[in-house]
């Protein structure tokens, strides 16, 4: 329970505040511990103690749905303290200050010294253990008083902070904080900060509200002027019409919304003809609602597309869907499309380039289509990053092998243009000379580095490019692929904690699946074999990691502004109107997500 932290265990409280700072043992009983945990968190992330030092992140926006609800409250929260020494404080839930309301002239230069001012960052990871970032950070209300701060800057202070849900998804949406000098603290001040924040979650539904009828007018509208499938989404909600809901299974539901993240993120808002996972090939259109001022959510329309030889009685007698491939975990709808799309290339004798970050399984995939298609031939593995001056020639060879039945490249990016010419050739030759049964090849190529690849001539061998997802867009498959390599490398004798499996799912995975492979595989020989794997078991790095977990729509839009960023030279003012964003937008955006 939050209490005011009497006098007498005010220097008790500094002792161990000093004592954990050195290093040295001190009574667990004189720090309450959630406080305790902070501090841990907050010397994982090398905080300074001694003093506040924080960057300023970002002019507030302050026509987000949560300032425009809360407004409204804090003013009225501000009249009735009449000049009291308390300051009215609002966030973002990244702990982006957005409002201070502070009636008192020497409170309100105190706060200023210390930065909590709009602009800047009082989330745990930049300010260490305060009202705000720790209440963010457990995701429930929290007083912070006198030295229980981690930063000696904020001992004279007392804040309660309580992170504010939104009515109807459930999310934290941001923070609200009061704060005042030590001296005149009271049991009183969590309760009213309680208060203002389920006021403001009253305001922000019935904002919500206006809001969602007018997608709701706009979704209806769309219904009418055709027979297409129409979906509306916003953060809340979902809508379907009969005939989406009638044809659109989970994974084309997910699907499309995928698509249309992406199209949105690139100002894009018609997409081409797409095959969504259960086979069905739609046209997507999106539209934002309203199409300028304050965005209610999108409205997607989807046009069903049918094959030149006939109409939807061919749909009808589709073949039962391909079972899943061998060894391949995961059913995110991303995930999915992208192991079908390899399996039918390899089905139709299409060679196929394979294009994706680094240790997001293209070699699984290919192998897994030719698992399932001809367990019984030859499987080749190539690497062009190992290549000698006779690597065309040892190419050609082992498509001479008729036993030869699939034949991986691997890093055609690492190619210098002499070498893909010579490799070009071989390939051609290969086929040449084995026309009744050519063998099925794929090229992998790594994106994500300083300079594209340029395959030139040796694209023409290759029909179809299939971008394989990097594990942060399918970041709900960690839950399949932790027991599945667990079962690998620890003979089935060790299982995931649902609090560790928490931080596996939180973190980005910039070396994607073979990076979580690698994560695993330290904690089973190092930490633990058998038993149960907790968060104290994980690599550091991951124990510390505090943002949210980034649904497949935010993670796709935070890469489109990682992508614009890099295209403008890091220009946010360009990178927000390539985007269609506003500066305030991005920049929020950027420090939410972030982006470094």
């Amino acid at each position: 329970m939050d209490e005011v932290v009497p006098e007498s265990g005010d220097s008790r409280l500094a002792q161990a505040r000093l004592k954990f700072l050195t290093y040295d043992a001190f009574p667990a009983s004189d720090v309450r511990r959630p406080i305790l945990a902070s501090w841990v968190r907050s010397q994982r992330w090398n905080l300074p103690a001694d003093r506040i030092d924080l960057p300023y992140v970002t002019d507030p926006d302050l026509d987000l749905p949560l300032a425009r609800s809360a407004t409204p409250v804090l003013h009225r929260l501000y009249e009735h303290l009449a000049g009291q020494p308390i300051s009215v404080i609002l966030t973002e839930r990244n702990g982006l200050v957005l409002r201070r309301l502070t009636a008192d002239a020497q409170l309100s230069r105190h706060l200023d010294r210390v930065h909590l001012a709009p602009g800047f960052s009082y989330s745990e990871q930049f300010a260490g253990t305060n009202g705000i970032g720790t209440a963010l950070e457990r995701g429930g209300p929290m007083h912070v008083f006198g030295h229980e701060h981690y930063a000696e800057d904020l001992e004279d202070l007392a804040c309660a902070g309580v992170p504010i849900k939104h009515p109807i998804s459930g999310k934290i949406v941001g923070a609200i904080d009061l704060t005042c000098w030590r001296k005149d603290a009271g049991s009183l001040l969590i309760t009213l900060a309680k208060t203002t924040a389920d006021q403001i979650r009253a305001a922000l539904l019935r904002d919500s509200s206006a809001r969602e009828q007018e997608l709701l007018q706009e979704y209806l509208l769309a219904g009418r002027r055709s027979s297409d499938m129409v979906l509306a989404v916003n953060d809340d909600l979902l809508l379907m019409n009969a005939s989406a809901q009638q044809k659109l299974d989970g994974s084309d539901q997910a699907a499309v919304l995928a698509h249309a993240a992406d199209r949105l993120s690139q100002a894009v808002v018609n997409a081409p003809s797409v095959e969504l996972p259960s086979g069905r090939r739609v046209r997507i259109t999106c539209r934002r609602v309203p199409e300028g001022g304050r965005e209610s959510g999108v409205v997607i329309q989807l046009t069903e597309q049918t094959s030149d030889r006939g109409t939807a009685s061919v749909r009808a007698h589709r073949p039962p869907p391909r079972p899943e491939l061998p060894g391949i975990v995961g059913r995110s709808a991303p995930w999915l499309a992208t192991s079908r799309a390899v399996d039918n290339a390899y089905r139709a004798g299409h060679w196929v380039v394979l294009s994706g970050e680094a240790g997001a399984g293209k070699v699984a995939l290919a192998r897994a289509a030719h698992q399932q298609n001809s367990p019984a031939g030859l499987f080749q593995l190539a690497d062009a990053a190992e290549a000698s001056d006779h690597f065309a020639d040892d190419v050609e060879a082992e498509l001479a092998d008729d036993t030869a039945q699939a034949l991986v490249i691997r890093h055609a990016e690492r190619l210098g243009p002499a070498q893909r010419d010579e490799l070009a050739a071989a390939l051609q030759s290969g086929v040449e000379r084995r026309l009744s049964a050519p063998p099925w090849v794929a090229l992998t190529v790594t994106t994500g580095g300083s300079n594209e690849a340029d395959l030139g001539e040796l694209l023409t061998l290759f029909p179809i490019t299939v971008d394989v997802p990097p594990l942060r867009h399918h970041i709900g498959d960690v839950r399949q692929l932790v027991p599945f390599f667990l079962s690998q490398l620890s003979h089935g004798d060790l299982s995931c904690s649902p609090d560790a499996m928490h931080q596996l799912l939180r973190s980005a995975w910039p070396g994607n699946t073979a990076e979580l492979h690698q994560v695993l595989k330290q904690v089973v020989q190092h930490r633990r074999r058998t038993g149960v794997i907790v968060p104290a078991d994980l690599p550091a790095d991951l124990q510390a990691t505090s943002r949210r977990s980034l649904s497949q729509l935010e993670a796709l839009e935070r890469d489109a502004i990682i992508r614009s960023l890099l295209d403008n030279n890091g220009n946010r003012r360009e990178a927000a109107r390539s985007l269609g964003m506003s500066r305030a937008t991005i920049y929020r955006k950027i420090h939410d997500y972030g982006i470094r």
